[in-house]
């Protein structure tokens, strides 16, 4: 819903600020007072063309805003998520028109690109007129509106999810089908890369022992020296250190009842001694590791280079080359079992037509059986909007294939005068004849556009009387938990808003201004009296348009 709108610089319009409310709203004023203007702005805020010439003459740039309750609409927070934009209740959109051409677009304080706005607004707001958002004169929106009066939104769900699935085992088997001229050289590259890694039977963690054991058998003699004359010396050789602390230890021992203190000194070296034959049995059993095999050294250095070879075609570590096996052999599986995956794919493709096919055509069934009931239901209610006799076809063209939306595509045609066969709806409408044909539709299936907020502009063009009062009433029922706004020239339609607006064109100081004023009570009676009566306004004609004010509220009270 519409709910604040701010027009600056913008033709006669200085600046204009405007609070709209959900339900009926009217707009009214003398011609040429700038109604249609506004309408032109809020096309601004869905995307429509910005053009130099619509900026009000003396100034470099016009800006309208518009702030929109989107509470309810979780199909435009998806929309505004996934494009990047902050997503609220409330969302606010800026155009700005520049004589440069510098023209910016701003969605929630961010710049947007205009298909950005385009896909976004089209859930916002339809216009219905003589403007460029004209929704019944873009033939693929008009199943929408048979589908929602037929109630087949479940059976179209099926057949769009239904498709989406034909088109992914369509995409899978092509990519199979493709990759058949270079599959049987993956596969030898393959099996050449599984039969090289795993001949060489890594371990994981194997070049880091190799890399230590090189270390040892480069520095072999020296730590054989080191080790072994270190056993010697500490332990098993004759006069060792182990014996000499021994020994010692032993004297202070006898000497300790003299002096407690030779005692401590004693036992200190039983523990150093101790310490020592472990150190010294350690270095022994190093010792006894170190392998003087001939040839050993080289061995490693092979073993080295060979995983040094893999790690520079395959993966910086040992480790990552044995996931490149697990990949390979995965990989070798799919392709060296791609035919019967092929012929898989292909049965399940064939199930999935078949099935698309069913449900296109119960669809289609239906939507033919629905489409007669539709054309007659829209028929009554143009004859009410004072185009009786008009006749209104829905055509059927099928589809090269089946589509997401089934097998066939339709186009609204129409004929508004006797003996004239219908023709397409975009032919032959004037604007104000598709604000009464949108208004048409919008009774028998009110939900098919799913906008919040719908404008009509000329839906009473060429109608009076009882005609008036048909649009009026249908324009409000409408309008039952949605935001309509209608400019309109009719009393007999402005009688059932339930809110009013009077557009102004003032001249002050040579220059021409427009305003947008809320009607109250009595300024609404004013108002209706000028519009059944012209520039005189009397006692008269404000009887009359109190009397059209209070009975279409007793209409609302009698729940008719």
């Amino acid at each position: 819903m519409l709910r604040e709108l701010v027009i600056r610089n913008f033709a006669i319009i200085d600046r204009l600020e405007v609070s709209l409310k959900p339900g009926f709203n009217i707009l009214t004023g003398e011609t040429g007072a700038g109604k249609s203007i506004i309408i032109d702005a809020v096309g601004l805020l869905i995307g429509g063309r910005a053009r130099p010439e619509v900026i009000r003459a003396g100034t470099d740039e016009a800006t309208v805003e518009g702030l929109f309750d989107i509470a309810g609409l979780t199909e435009v927070k998806r929309q505004l998520e996934a494009s990047g934009f902050e997503v609220a209740d409330e969302l606010t959109v800026k155009r700005v028109i520049s004589r440069e051409g510098k023209n910016r677009i701003f969605i929630n304080g961010s710049i947007a690109r205009l298909g950005q706005l385009q896909d976004i607004s089209r859930r916002l707001v339809n216009i219905y007129g003589q403007h460029e958002h004209q929704l019944l004169q873009k033939p693929e929106a008009h199943l929408n509106f048979l589908d929602h009066f037929a109630g087949l939104q479940q059976q179209r769900r099926a057949c769009a999810d239904c498709h989406a699935g034909v088109k992914a085992l369509r995409d899978e088997l092509e990519q199979l089908e493709q990759g058949e001229r270079d599959r049987q050289q993956r596969l030898d590259f393959l099996r050449f890369q599984r039969q090289e890694i795993a001949a060489a039977a890594l371990r994981p963690g194997e070049d880091e022992e190799l890399e230590q054991e090189r270390k040892l058998l480069k520095h072999g003699e020296k730590l054989s020296q080191a080790t072994g004359g270190g056993y010697e010396s500490l332990y098993g050789g004759a006069n060792s250190v182990c014996e000499i602390v021994s020994r010692l230890a032993g004297e202070l021992e006898n000497l300790a009842e003299i002096d407690p203190l030779l005692g401590t000194l004693a036992e200190t070296l039983r523990s150093s001694q101790y310490s020592l034959e472990d150190v010294a049995l350690q270095l022994r059993d190093f010792s006894s590791r170190l392998s003087f095999e001939p040839g050993r050294q080289n061995e490693v250095e092979e073993r080295l280079a060979r995983i040094g070879q893999l790690k520079r075609k395959y993966a910086p570590t040992v480790e990552g080359i044995l996931e490149r096996l697990q990949q390979v052999e995965a990989e070798l599986d799919r392709l060296e079992h791609a035919d019967s995956r092929r012929e898989e794919l292909a049965g399940q493709l064939r199930q999935a037509e078949a099935r698309l096919r069913e449900l296109g055509q119960d669809l289609s069934a239906r939507r033919r059986r629905a489409a007669e009931k539709m054309a007659r239901a829209v028929e009554r209610e143009l004859a009410d909007l004072a185009m009786p006799g008009s006749r209104f076809e829905v055509h059927f063209f099928d589809l090269d294939e089946p589509g997401p939306r089934g097998l066939e595509r339709i186009e609204f045609y129409l004929s508004t005068n006797p003996g004239e066969d219908p023709k397409p709806l975009a032919w032959i409408a004037s604007g104000g004849e598709l604000s009464r044909i949108m208004l048409a539709l919008k009774q028998v299936a009110p939900e098919a556009d799913g906008v919040s907020t719908l404008v009509f502009d000329e839906v009473d063009a060429g109608i009076g009387g009882e005609a008036a009062s048909a649009v009026g009433r249908k324009l409000k029922k409408v309008a039952r938990g949605l935001q309509v706004l209608c400019i309109t020239h009719l009393p007999q339609v402005a009688a059932f808003g339930d809110n009013h607006y009077r557009v102004e064109k003032m001249v002050d100081g040579g220059r021409t201004f427009t305003a947008m004023v809320a009607l109250g009570d009595e300024t609404r009676v004013r108002e209706m009296a000028r519009m059944l009566g012209g520039d005189r306004v009397t006692e008269r004609t404000l009887e009359h348009a109190r009397e059209m004010i209070e009975a279409v509220a007793r209409e609302k009270d009698d729940g008719t």
